[in-house]
């Protein structure tokens, strides 16, 4: 996303695409309606519990780990091959972003040097900062042109310029240009993916959205599949105003059905079930 230009809310601008006002008020609503649950008032605890658990299954599988919920909520060892460390990775971002809320408003740059050092579980020089020319990118799902290190550094500076500034833009189109962004980016050299999910939820938690993280967007972008994410992500990236707003809806979507599953979850607790 181009982070210069006439207007000085780029984000904000964004809400004014064909369709955008609509995913945020359908969001809104969906939201709402888990807020409103009688559960959520007695056991909003293990509702944030569960969908922590859930959206970081989601995430994993988008990132080739598709492991059943069961599994993950049953293994303790994420040590083994290559899927259960991204599954072991997608759990420690999930628990790791809500400890970050204060930073990201401050220091952005910071929390996602933070949030890659955390995935990676690693201190190799490498990790926690931006990769340089000549660094190879292990992100195979995400097959789009790599941007050169002069171009991330550049655009992760002014989409931090663009957080601290903060602006009337809503959350979800505030939560979808850092996801894209991230993703098109793909500033680290590993996790890409899971950092960019993490710090999606990290701006809809702390913009008052979905302030108790009971609403895991990760579900919904693995919900329809990875083709599905990927097309709409090559929209984020293409930006175009069509682009755009579909990455924006496929956001706001993917929102609406972690609300969705976190609803089932009240209702299952009510009727005792679970």
């Amino acid at each position: 996303m181009s982070t210069t230009g006439a207007t000085a809310d780029p984000l904000a601008a964004l809400g004014s695409l064909p369709g955008v006002a609509e995913s945020v008020e359908s969001v809104r609503k969906a939201v709402d309606r888990v807020y409103g649950h009688r559960i959520m008032r007695r056991r909003s605890t293990e509702i944030t519990s569960e969908a922590a658990l859930r959206g970081a299954r989601g995430s994993a599988a988008l990132s080739g780990a598709d492991w059943a919920l069961e599994e993950v909520r049953r293994r303790t060892d994420f040590s083994g091959d290559n899927e259960a460390q991204t599954v072991g990775a997608a759990l420690r971002l999930t628990a790791e972003s809500g400890q970050l809320l204060s930073i990201w408003r401050q220091s952005p740059l910071r929390v996602l040097a933070r949030l890659h050092l955390v995935a990676a579980a690693d201190q190799g020089d490498t990790v926690g900062r931006p990769r340089q020319d000549g660094e190879p990118v292990d992100e195979p799902l995400v097959e789009l042109p790599l941007p050169d290190a002069t171009e991330v550094a550049g655009r992760l500076e002014g989409l931090s310029q663009l957080i601290i500034a903060g602006g009337s833009a809503p959350a979800l189109v505030t939560a979808a240009v850092v996801h894209g962004e991230l993703l098109a980016l793909r500033p680290f050299g590993t996790h890409n993916g899971l950092v960019a999910r993490a710090a999606e939820r990290i701006v809809l938690v702390g913009s008052g959205l979905d302030p108790k993280s009971v609403c895991p967007a990760e579900v919904g972008h693995a919900e329809p599949g990875r083709a599905a994410y990927l097309a709409a992500l090559e929209g984020y990236v293409s930006g175009t105003p069509e682009g755009m707003a579909t990455w924006i809806a496929h956001c706001g979507r993917a929102i609406e059905l972690g609300a969705r599953e976190s609803t089932a979850v009240c209702e299952a607790l009510q009727r005792g079930a679970a």
